[in-house]
């Protein structure tokens, strides 16, 4: 698999960057995160430009982000029937419209890359709840700037190895995930202690 997606992105370029990144954002499984590992590799080698492959990422995914949102503004009841219908869609979305209510345009930032597989269900939840088009928009664009970047980046980088950081990269996807929200933990706790010190 990984042979047949290295040579999408020699043929089609940026434009497979971009479409895997649309398609991921709507629930689509495809690796992106290899995808983009090897949009890098090959903007290393020079056959393509690393600001394209970067615009071309972070474009897709912003784009099929504003999709599932528009979405889930449209046909939020339809959708909430759709995932009740299987017990892990109705958990992943039911979790997604808390996080939303509770924290809004930090929930849509955060699903972009510490908590990426609630992403599109956090885009439907945030159009069907109501939270509005320019914040959803403004905290989707910095978290997708980061989740895009840091796989781009990665591939740019270690681009003799593609395949053995992929497989490195899925192996610590958990770990990634568990740093990530620890991080956000302790600079809550520490903003906590700054504004009420005597607590």
């Amino acid at each position: 698999m990984t042979e047949s997606l290295l040579a999408l992105v020699a043929s089609w370029g940026a434009y497979a960057v971009a479409l895997s990144a649309f398609l991921s954002c709507l629930l689509v499984p495809i690796p992106t995160a290899l995808v983009m590992l090897a949009g890098g590799a090959f903007a290393a080698a020079g056959d393509l430009s690393l600001a394209g492959v970067l615009a071309a990422g972070w474009g897709g995914a912003v784009l099929g982000d504003q999709t599932g949102y528009r979405i889930g503004r449209s046909f939020g009841p339809a959708i909430e029937r759709l995932a009740s219908r299987r017990q892990k869609a109705e958990a992943t979305y039911t979790r997604a419209r808390g996080m939303v209510a509770k924290k809004g345009g930090q929930a849509v930032f955060l699903s972009t890359w510490a908590l990426a597989p609630l992403g599109p269900y956090v885009n439907f939840a945030a159009g069907a709840g109501g939270l509005g088009a320019m914040r959803f928009t403004l905290w989707d664009a910095a978290g997708e700037a980061i989740w895009v970047g840091f796989y781009v980046l990665m591939g740019y980088q270690f681009s003799t190895g593609i395949t053995e950081l992929a497989s490195l990269l899925s192996d610590a996807a958990g770990f990634v995930v568990a740093a990530a929200a620890a991080s956000v933990l302790g600079f809550v706790l520490v903003r906590r202690l700054r504004e009420h010190p005597r607590e």
